[in-house]
């Protein structure tokens, strides 16, 4: 079964854009978890301009499903993710001025450092993941530099799925089926939402995990938070 990952970082920016600690992010991400979230996610910038460190701290003893780190490699963020030890780690190759990821990693390019980044996190006990794009040769050399899983930027499958779905999917299903010979776990995120998420799973039913935040945060508002991840989740049966 693909798991459902709810990244929090969507509430912790509503949260700072007041100060304060309404909404509260450690009770969010409870609650995500009590209905029927199988992980959280957080990416904590170094502008902490949504999630905080001070989080990923507070959030690691109170989770019961899968922790999932984001971000880029830096030292202070290697640093945090060691000190944590989340059940998995995803390294995207953002800038620390993006606003959101959106591009995989060259992995051809970066493969001693993320070879020996990814070393580092797999000596502690914490599964890799390496974003990526649905270029074969960059699932190839994830692969070689050591990771455990990819994960699919899906935000061109988002974007080309309201004229032609099956278009849109083909070259994931491809990419899917490379990280499969591969021996490598699957991963996807990035734009999936209630309209394409189910077309993309039935496509490429192996998938391990989802994870999913701007969309499902923004159909909270008017679904409530239980039924939308009950959607969420519904789309991946």
């Amino acid at each position: 079964m693909t798991k459902l990952s709810v990244n929090i970082n969507k509430v912790a920016t509503l949260r700072n854009a007041r100060g304060g600690n309404v909404p509260d992010v450690l009770k969010v991400a409870q609650d995500c978890e009590r209905f029927g979230a199988d992980g959280i996610t957080v990416h904590p910038r170094p502008d902490e301009r949504h999630i905080r460190k001070s989080d990923v701290y507070a959030l690691r003893p109170l989770l019961r499903t899968e922790f999932n780190i984001e971000g880029y490699p830096s030292r202070e963020f290697i640093d945090l993710v060691l000190k944590v030890k989340p059940h998995q780690v995803t390294l995207v190759p953002d800038s620390p001025t993006q606003l959101t990821s959106n591009a995989g990693w060259d992995t051809k390019t970066h493969q001693a450092f993320l070879s020996e980044v990814l070393e580092a996190f797999k000596q502690v006990g914490i599964r890799t993941s390496v974003f990526v794009s649905t270029d074969a040769e960059m699932i190839e050399y994830a692969a070689k530099a050591g990771a455990d899983r990819v994960e699919l930027y899906t935000e061109p499958y988002a974007t080309a799925y309201p004229k032609n779905p099956e278009e849109a999917v083909a070259p994931f299903v491809e990419a899917a089926t490379v990280a499969r010979k591969l021996g490598l776990g699957l991963n996807a995120g990035h734009d999936l939402n209630l309209q394409n998420l189910n077309f993309f799973y039935k496509n490429i039913p192996w998938l391990d995990e989802v994870s999913i935040g701007h969309a499902l945060i923004s159909d909270a508002l008017y679904l409530g938070l239980q039924r939308t991840i009950e959607e969420y989740k519904n789309c991946l049966h």
